[in-house]
């Protein structure tokens, strides 16, 4: 299998990702959105997931104060179930952390069972539910919190997640 890298995401990464988030959603952002989140907003951190030379997934997470808010995350359906979403994940943890984020928070549908395991496995644990979130059907969305990103079992998990994912390169 070929190494994935993740690094952080440039203009010239705009076109892969908007069509991953074509290929993942049922209401994509457009390519436009990308292009303002990575010239204009402050807030915004983006990474891509690379194997070769082609972006194969993308992550992006907002830093508020002292809080890192998940904004988007997809894989390519072709890289699904490789370690794409677990190396993207630990990036955006790494990042946040580096960054002097306290904790990490997103939302997520409850019927995307994957997303919500891979969650788990990194420490993140349902806070509650925002009745109607997406637009697209009326779904719910779950809300995702780690514990303090400093914690010691914490950051013993993301050794654990490291090690294996580093085993399995």
């Amino acid at each position: 299998m070929d190494r994935i890298t993740v690094e952080p995401m440039v203009v010239a990464d705009i076109p892969a990702a908007h069509e991953i988030e074509r290929l993942s959603f049922s209401t994509p952002w457009p390519a436009q959105a990308f292009h303002d989140e990575l010239t204009t907003n402050g807030l915004a951190h983006y990474v891509v997931a690379r194997r070769k030379d082609r972006v194969v997934g993308f992550a992006g997470a907002w830093l508020m104060v002292d809080e890192a808010h998940i904004t988007t995350f997809s894989v390519h359906p072709d890289h699904r179930r490789r370690g794409v979403g677990r190396r993207l994940l630990l990036a955006l943890i790494d990042r946040a952390q580096a960054l002097g984020a306290v904790r990490m928070t997103l939302e997520v549908r409850p019927s995307n069972r994957a997303a919500r395991a891979l969650y788990r496995e990194y420490g993140f644990n349902d806070q509650g539910r925002r009745p109607g979130y997406y637009t697209d059907d009326g779904e719910d969305a779950l809300v995702m919190t780690t514990p303090a990103l400093d914690d010691p079992g914490f950051q013993d998990l993301l050794g654990s997640v490291r090690h294996r994912l580093e085993a399995s390169a």
